[in-house]
């Protein structure tokens, strides 16, 4: 089984097309429905997307013409958070910016003052009215931006802005997810001079053009998750091919913890268990820590292990919302504050469940392979979100699973 490209580098990459004119090429891009969104915010700003093949073999073609419109639309934007990250180029190349204020999951409040606090600091000016967000400045000037918390998509975000900035922008305490990386190197491909991404200090020094990128995105470090823990719920063994097992270190000790064999190979990762799983506590944490994105499969996981867990979310309030939908199934889960406490079942039992999000819709999917009689789930369109054909995938591996049409 092929991991797809990473949904979390993948939109950053295409939006990261805007810093320069031409027509870019991105590879390994998975057909699901926040590329869709990206691609029509960039179609919106006056830029040709063409989505070409599936898996691995999907691949984008992004012509940025010589002047945009530089607005992302409250249609696109309130679909999807990721697409903030359309501000710093926009404001990096041509000095000015119009995005709505973004939607997307439904998992507590994650305000935009890490983005825009760092982009005053770079000499820009904001004016907040009719639910849009309009910055301006004559050019960004290189600063020390130093972030409270070390966020994922403020990283990427003021990174994105830094490299067109005259002089030199140190980033203190920024974000070293693998996805951050990926997005340097593609950056670094079109010219641009940055040093330190995936630590927590990255140095950017400010080019004044850069040229159209030919790049392959990461292996989805949490879909390659998801396969596992469906391995993890159902037992057998699958070769995930492509994963990265270096990307995923805590998770897959937390996964030998609990019973699992997960072995790097020369292909990616061998994951296998047999019989069931014991419990093991869990915290979320920034990387290289446990992500909040594997939390709902690990809590489902837990469900069906012997003994008890303590789950602790320390990065976003209300992601414990998909855990009264596990209860549907009759898991023992209990919640206080950021913390739930996980009674294992022997068995879940099928019931009619609804995703909230796309990791809560991909858990609940693969809690059906730990019950008794039929589960279903509504809300798919969240998990395709996420996921190209997860169906299919799980599937191909001998899941009895089917997608219908809503009533």
């Amino acid at each position: 089984m092929c991991v797809n490209g990473a949904k979390n580098s993948v939109l950053k990459l295409m939006a990261a097309c805007l810093l320069a004119p031409g027509v870019h090429r991105l590879d390994n891009v998975p057909v699901i429905s926040d590329v869709a969104i990206m691609s029509d915010v960039l179609r919106a700003m006056g830029a040709e997307v063409v989505h070409e093949g599936r898996g691995p073999n999907g691949h984008l073609e992004i012509t940025i013409p010589q002047d945009v419109t530089p607005v992302a639309p409250y249609e696109l934007v309130e679909k999807m958070r990721a697409s903030i990250v359309v501000l710093g180029p926009l404001l990096a190349r041509y000095g000015t910016a119009r995005v709505s204020m973004p939607g997307g999951d439904d998992f507590g409040y994650r305000p935009i003052d890490f983005h825009l606090s760092a982009f005053e600091d770079f000499g820009a000016t904001f004016v907040a009215e009719h639910g849009y967000v309009e910055g301006h400045c004559d050019r960004l000037v290189g600063a020390r931006i130093v972030l409270q918390f070390p966020s994922h998509t403020a990283t990427d975000n003021i990174l994105m802005g830094a490299v067109l900035a005259r002089g030199t922008t140190v980033i203190e305490n920024a974000a070293r997810e693998p996805e951050i990386s990926d997005l340097a190197s593609m950056l670094i491909e079109m010219g641009a001079r940055v040093h330190g991404a995936g630590t927590s200090r990255i140095e950017v020094e400010g080019v004044d053009e850069l040229r159209p990128a030919y790049h392959r995105a990461i292996p989805d470090r949490v879909e390659a998750a998801t396969l596992v823990a469906a391995v993890g719920l159902a037992g057998g063994e699958v070769l995930v091919k492509g994963a990265r097992p270096e990307h995923m270190d805590m998770l897959l000790e937390k996964l030998r913890q609990m019973g699992m064999d997960c072995t790097p190979t020369a292909e990616g990762l061998l994951a296998a268990a047999e019989g069931r799983l014991r419990s093991v506590d869990v915290a979320t944490l920034p990387y290289p820590g446990v992500a909040t994105d594997y939390k709902p499969l690990l809590v489902t996981l837990l469900s069906v292990a012997d003994g008890v867990a303590i789950v602790s979310e320390n990065l976003f309030a209300g992601r414990f919302r998909y855990i009264d939908e596990l209860r549907r199934m009759g898991a023992k889960i209990k919640t206080e504050g950021h913390h739930a406490i996980v009674r294992g079942v022997p068995r879940l039992s099928g019931a009619r469940v609804r995703a909230s999000d796309i990791r809560a819709g991909a858990a609940l999917v693969l809690a059906g392979l730990a019950a008794d009689g039929v589960t279903d789930v509504s809300g798919a369109e969240h998990i395709d979100r996420g996921y190209e054909d997860l169906d299919e995938r799980l599937r191909s591996l001998g899941a009895n699973i089917e997608r219908v049409s809503s009533p």
